[in-house]
Parts: C-alpha cells; structure tokens; sequence
C-alpha cells in the first residue's frame, strides 16, 4: 500500500494569520494520525510564513510518541532546513530546490550544476541515520544521478500530471511519469510523489505508476478537511489510495 504523508503547512498558514493557536498544528497531526495517516510532512521556509521552526521541534516531540508514524522534513538545505533536520532527525529529509521567496515548489532538481554541493550535504545527513529523497520532475534520464550521489529516494513533482489529469493529455504524462519511477527503481531508488494530488486524481496515478512508496499531500487535502473535516477526509485519501473504505 502506498503511504499517505500529511503536509500541515497550510494549517500553519491558517494559524498564522492571527496572534492565537488556532488551528494547532500538533492537534492537526493527531487527528490525522488517529484517522490512519501514515506520515506527517512539514516544509518549513526562511520566512516562516506557515511552518515555523518551532512548530518542526513540537511535532518532532509529538511524533515521539507515535514511533510507526513518519516524519517528513522537505526543503533547500541552503535554506534553514538542514540544521532543523540534523537536531530533529526526522525519518526523512526532501530536498526541494526552492528559491527564496517562492510561493510553492514548481521544479525538480537539475542535478548537473548542483552534484557537487549536494553529494556532500547527501552524505551528512545519512551519516546522521536520516532517509534523503530528492525532489524531482519525471525524467527517466535523471535517476541514475540521483542514485549516484547518494540519495535512498525521489519524490516525483506531480503538478504537470495535474495539469494534464483529465485532458487529452493524461496518458502521456502517466506513461512519462510511470517511466521516471521504473528508471528510479531499476538503480535502487525509491519513488515518493507529490504535489497538487487530490482525491480525484490519485487513483489514476497510483494505477499507473508502479511501486509509488508514499504520496505528501498539503493544499488539497486541507481544502478538504475545512469541508469534510480531517479525520473524514484523511480516511477518504487512504481510501483513493486503495487503503480503506471511505
């Protein structure tokens, strides 16, 4: 079964809008926990302007308490990342190449300028018994890098297949995104995916991309929650993934 990670960042930017603890995020995560999610992700950026990185520590404690459950630290490790990830020794560290002032991830790595820094920041934070996934576009040609300096897995950026889903397009970025993740897997890579995933799309690409190990899934899933609320719509995502009954 695929693994549902819940990104609480837009629960945090909620909360963030007033002087008050409301949403909590740490309650957030419970819910969701308790309705069967499997991982908690947080991306926390230099201006804090949703997770912060106290929020990162308090969650980091929480989990504690819930060892079966993964934690997820995406972000630049020229940001204000790596150091949180190096304390707090999550279960894995994504590697996303935002730029400063980015509104959300829209790329993958370019791996070929950024080899020679990455490698050595890859292997530090293994060395502190961190899982490292790196961010990525679906290009089958790239995965044999990824593997080479050093990474355990990638997470392929999802939002053109969202573009496509549901256009004449779709097959073709399925069968594209189907190819990435059979080239990860064939040097030992393991295949994450998110990013702009929702319950009408998932399905279809967890039909058509083998093996997908864990999906994170943020701005939708939250939209939903504020509907449905979370326990029922955390339940309704495992259910598109095939998990449980909705």
């Amino acid at each position: 079964m695929t693994h549902l990670s819940v990104n609480l960042n837009k629960v945090a930017l909620l909360r963030n809008q007033r002087p008050l603890d409301i949403p909590n995020v740490q309650r957030m995560a419970l819910i969701a926990i308790g309705a069967g999610a499997n991982g908690i992700t947080v991306h926390p950026r230099p201006d804090e302007r949703h997770v912060r990185a106290t929020d990162v520590r308090e969650l980091g404690q929480l989990l504690k308490s819930h060892p079966r459950i993964e934690y997820n630290i995406e972000g630049n490790p020229m940001h204000n990342t790596l150091d949180l990830v190096l304390e707090m020794r999550p279960h894995q560290f994504t590697m996303v190449p935002d730029e400063h002032g980015a509104v959300t991830s829209d790329h993958g790595w370019d791996l070929a300028p950024n080899e020679k820094w990455l490698r050595p920041i890859i292997e530090r934070v293994r060395a502190a018994g961190v899982r490292v996934s790196l961010f990525m576009d679906a290009d089958p040609d790239a995965m044999a890098r990824a593997r080479g300096i050093g990474a355990d897995r990638i997470e392929l950026y999802t939002e053109p297949y969202a573009r496509a889903y549901g256009t004449p397009g779709e097959k073709a970025s399925l069968q594209l995104y189907a190819a990435a993740a059979r080239a990860a897997q064939k040097v030992g890579l393991g295949v994450n995916a998110g990013h702009d995933l929702n319950r009408d799309n998932l399905p279809a690409f967890i039909a058509a991309v083998p093996n997908v190990l864990e999906v994170s899934i943020g701005h939708a899933l939250v939209a939903d929650a504020l509907e449905f609320g979370m326990d029922a719509t955390v339940r309704a995502y495992l259910a598109a993934l095939g998990g449980a009954k909705a």
